[in-house]
């Protein structure tokens, strides 16, 4: 490990090839870089979960952590681990200040492994537009988490409004295993499906979402109802045209699947560590068709599919406030 303080980006890159000497090159065949921007509260919950998702897909680690934009001097202090505690991967960890911190671009571009994909992955509440972080704009997969927002439904329906293909959001990831077990019971007993209910927290992002991928690909609204006793989604419901139910509950760790007049089934349904759930993200990289037909259902927002496949940096100063009625 290599600690640099107050260093400059090009000092960052010969450091990177001197440990890279040194290590024996044990991150070579690298799968893709992977840029993680985070706040200092959250570094060691975004290391943890890199680590995993390392360990399934071998990566380049480049993690901005940005703090006192307003600071009249700029700083970098840079950590660099080959092979170490992070797992088979090279990681670089940039703390920036002052106005360093809103061209983290001008240190991150060097660092990226030539030829091989780049995901972006904000660990905290990402931009409003996605193309004013030139991170965003530069990577081929971008990944946010709704629930790091203050209201989290709205911040998955600003998403569809933001959306070009190659975006994900960690809350489509984490229904997932609901998505797999309810397709899995429609194939082996195939209905036309006439209604459905969900019963969530009215604030859960996860229950809103399965709500969406559920209209796009059934063509069915299902009626959301509120679980102020439960911390997240607890019960998927389908009406079948016969009249039969299927019911997806989940007790703990493990999913309750029922079905009229058939005995019950007990199936495991339980909440993912963050790096599984990122490890997962990172195992596609091109556009997620289905996501975005989910999200085009839940917000109303259509046409996501035939955007433009990249996006164009846009500039913005954070200290310069907006317009009065201006969009971000």
């Amino acid at each position: 490990m290599i600690s640099l303080w107050d260093t400059s980006g090009s000092q960052v890159v010969k450091a990177l090839a001197a440990e890279r000497r040194s290590a024996g090159g044990v991150a070579s065949g690298m799968a893709l870089s992977l840029i993680v921007v985070v706040d200092e509260s959250q570094v060691h919950e975004a290391e943890a979960a890199a680590t995993i998702a390392a360990a399934a897909h071998p990566c380049r680690l480049l993690m901005v952590i940005r703090s006192d934009i307003d600071r009249p001097t700029s700083r970098l202090d840079a950590e660099i681990v080959v092979g170490g505690r992070l797992g088979p991967c090279e990681a670089v960890v940039m703390r920036m200040y002052g106005r360093l911190a809103l061209h983290a671009e001008s240190v991150v571009m060097p660092l990226l492994v030539p030829d091989v994909p780049v995901v972006t992955w904000w660990h905290r509440e990402a931009p409003e537009q996605l193309a004013t972080d030139f991170l965003g704009v530069v990577a081929d997969r971008r990944i946010t988490d709704a629930a790091q927002a203050g209201d989290p439904i709205a911040a998955l329906r600003h998403r569809a409004l933001d959306y070009a293909p190659g975006d994900t959001d960690l809350i489509w990831t984490r229904i997932t295993p609901w998505r797999t077990l309810v397709a899995g019971a429609l194939d082996a007993r195939p209905a036309r499906i006439t209604g459905a209910r969900i019963l969530a927290p009215l604030a859960d992002p996860t229950g809103a979402l399965m709500s969406g991928w559920l209209a796009s690909r059934l063509g069915v609204r299902p009626r959301l109802e509120p679980a102020a006793d439960a911390p997240r989604m607890r019960t998927v419901a389908l009406t079948c045209d016969n009249g039969d139910e299927l019911v997806l509950t989940r007790d703990g760790d493990r999913g309750v699947f029922s079905r009229t007049g058939e005995p019950d089934q007990h199936l495991p349904l339980t909440r993912r560590p963050l790096g599984e759930e990122l490890a997962e993200e990172l195992r596609r990289l091109d556009a997620d068709q289905v996501y975005a037909d989910a999200l085009s259902a839940l917000s109303g927002e259509t046409g996501l599919d035939g955007r433009a496949g990249h996006r164009v940096h846009v500039w913005r100063d954070p200290v310069v406030p907006y317009p009065v009625g201006a969009h971000a």
